[in-house]
C-alpha cells in the first residue's frame, strides 16, 4: 500500500464530546479498527446494535452516554445518534478516498433487510421497516428510526432501508444494522485508484 493511502487512513479517527440539558455522550471511533467495542448508553439494547455496527463494519467504537432514563430512552438514543453520526462526519474529513458508495443485505432467520447508502454530503433517509412489536425487551421500537435518522443528518448521508421479509421484530432491526454496519464498510473503504481524490464528479461532497 502506497504512502499516499496510508496518509488518508492514519487520519481516519474521531473523538467527539456531546453535552445538552438532557444528555452526555462521548464517541470515539476509528474507521480502521477491528471491530472492538465499548458501549454504555444505559439502553442495553442500543448497546447490542452498537456492538453490531463495530463488530461489521470493522469499527472500533468507544460510545458512554448519562441520560434522563427516568423520562424514557428516547433523548439518550437519539442523541447517541447525533453524536455517533458526528464522530463519522469529523473522522471522515473531506471524504476524499473513499469508495462513498455501500450495499448489503442481511439474513437474520426469517429477516432479510437490504441498506444502500452514499455518503453524498446530503442528509436523507428512506426507512421501510415494518417492526410487529411496539418493544424489544425494554426498547421502544420507534426509536429505531430516530436513531438513523440522527445518523443520517449529523453524518450527511443518504441512506435506504428496506425489508424484504421478517416477523420477528428483534431479528428484523438486528438485521438491518448488521446490513448497515457491512454497507458502511464498503463505502468507508478507501479506493486505491483514486486515494487523493474526492469521489465526486464535482469535486467535493
Amino acid at each position: 500500500m502506497s504512502d499516499r493511502i496510508n496518509a488518508v487512513e492514519l487520519s481516519r479517527t474521531a473523538l467527539v464530546h456531546r453535552v445538552t440539558g438532557e444528555t452526555d455522550v462521548t464517541v470515539s471511533l476509528n474507521l480502521e479498527g477491528q471491530g472492538k467495542c465499548s458501549a454504555k448508553t444505559g439502553i442495553p439494547f442500543l448497546d447490542h446494535m452498537l456492538h453490531q455496527i463495530s463488530s461489521h463494519g470493522l469499527i472500533d467504537l468507544e460510545v458512554e452516554a448519562q441520560g434522563d432514563w427516568e423520562i424514557d430512552d428516547h433523548h439518550t438514543n437519539e442523541d447517541v445518534g447525533i453524536t455517533l453520526g458526528q464522530a463519522l462526519a469529523k473522522a471522515l474529513g473531506d471524504r476524499k478516498g473513499i469508495v462513498r458508495f455501500g450495499h448489503f443485505i442481511a439474513p437474520l432467520d426469517e429477516a432479510l433487510v437490504q441498506v444502500a447508502l452514499d455518503f453524498s454530503g446530503r442528509p436523507h433517509l428512506s426507512y421501510g421497516l415494518s417492526i410487529p412489536t411496539e418493544r424489544v425487551g425494554t426498547y421502544d421500537t420507534q426509536l429505531v428510526r430516530e436513531f438513523f435518522v440522527a445518523v443520517v443528518n449529523h453524518s450527511q448521508m443518504t441512506l435506504h432501508i428496506r425489508q424484504l421479509d421478517g416477523l420477528n421484530s428483534h431479528h428484523i432491526i438486528e438485521a438491518t444494522f448488521k446490513a448497515f454496519a457491512r454497507s458502511m464498510r464498503m463505502a468507508l473503504e478507501i479506493d486505491p485508484r483514486r486515494a487523493s481524490s474526492i469521489p465526486s464528479s464535482k469535486g467535493v461532497l
